[in-house]
């Protein structure tokens, strides 16, 4: 009873004072009382349980957390913060809005440093440059003559010339449609004097062999006989007479071949000299494709050329050899 007199003096709760003290109480209210009334040896632990009591339980989300994690932890310190607890450490707050969004990672070009991204602007300006030349080159040598042609066609010839060479067989309105094999036999001037004729070299077929399955062929296993050969039906008639001085250079030029793969091959043998060479040229159409009705020949067409001396030309390699063999015998 001297206990509850001092009602005055006693602790009162978080939620207020406590009710009416003595013995008119009611049960439930004295044991609140109770456990309400501070202790001298535990009343700071009993303070201390109670207030973590009051505070909500909040959530500790780590900084790599995903998506849900944070959303998870942004409805978590809103709720602390509505019930005036302090923030969690770690807990993501929500972004207010109007709040400018971070930017976007870089990639590309842009990702690199501002030294490499000027190093690349300046690599990409190049091949700008040298592919819309190439192309400007391409298309005035394809042009009709013009004032620029006329003027720097010995440039444009040289860039073009002999790797990028174009022309309009490929887009005519009747394509290249044969296959053409270039053939060359020779009468040879044997050691013991006699003269006999060799068999047919197909040049074509030589020089197919040297392409097929080589990545970077020569231009002269390309070109050479090829360009040739035009070169000479170009510049003569129906009945192989030179049609002006080009068809006499063509003829020089088609014999100089000759003896080049002639001798190559061996045709004249061990102290033979080739005396005269022939061509002719074997003509085959490409077969139709199944699906078109056009019929075409299979039978080749030959065209035989007449004999050329080479005399000149075997003169001339005689006479550097025995100058050689002059320059060689004097030296030692």
């Amino acid at each position: 009873m001297d206990a509850y007199d001092k009602g005055s003096d006693a602790r009162q709760g978080q939620d207020g004072p406590v009710g009416p003290v003595g013995p008119d109480r009611p049960d439930g209210e004295a044991d609140a009382a109770e456990t309400t009334a501070p202790e001298a040896d535990g009343a700071p632990e009993a303070a201390g349980a109670r207030e973590a009591a009051d505070v909500p339980e909040v959530a500790v989300v780590p900084e790599a957390a995903g998506t849900a994690e944070v959303a998870g932890a942004a409805e978590v310190a809103g709720a602390a913060e509505a019930a005036g607890a302090p923030e969690a450490v770690g807990a993501v707050r929500p972004a207010p809005p109007g709040t400018a969004q971070p930017p976007a990672p870089r990639t590309g070009v842009a990702a690199l440093s501002p030294r490499y991204q000027v190093g690349a602007v300046v690599a990409l300006a190049v091949v700008a440059v040298a592919v819309c030349a190439h192309i400007g080159m391409v298309f005035l040598h394809l042009a009709p003559s013009n004032t620029l042609t006329k003027q720097h066609g010995d440039v444009v010839d040289e860039w073009v010339f002999p790797e990028f060479e174009q022309n309009w067989k490929l887009f005519a309105p009747n394509p290249l449609q044969q296959n053409v094999s270039v053939q060359v036999r020779a009468e040879v001037s044997t050691a013991d004097g006699e003269i006999r004729t060799t068999g047919w070299y197909d040049l074509s077929a030589e020089d197919g062999r040297a392409i097929d399955g080589n990545p970077l062929p020569s231009h002269t296993q390309q070109n050479e006989l090829r360009r040739a050969w035009d070169f000479f039906v170009a510049s003569h008639d129906s009945d192989d007479r030179p049609v002006g001085l080009r068809g006499t250079l063509s003829e020089t030029y088609l014999r100089r071949i000759a003896l080049l793969r002639l001798d190559r091959d061996g045709a004249a043998g061990p102290g033979g000299v080739v005396e005269r060479v022939q061509y002719r040229s074997r003509t085959t159409n490409v077969e139709s494709p199944p699906w078109s009705g056009e019929k075409v020949s299979d039978r080749p067409t030959v065209r035989e050329l007449p004999w050329w001396s080479v005399s000149a030309e075997t003169r001339g390699a005689k006479s550097g050899q025995a100058g050689q063999a002059a320059r060689e015998g004097g030296a030692a």
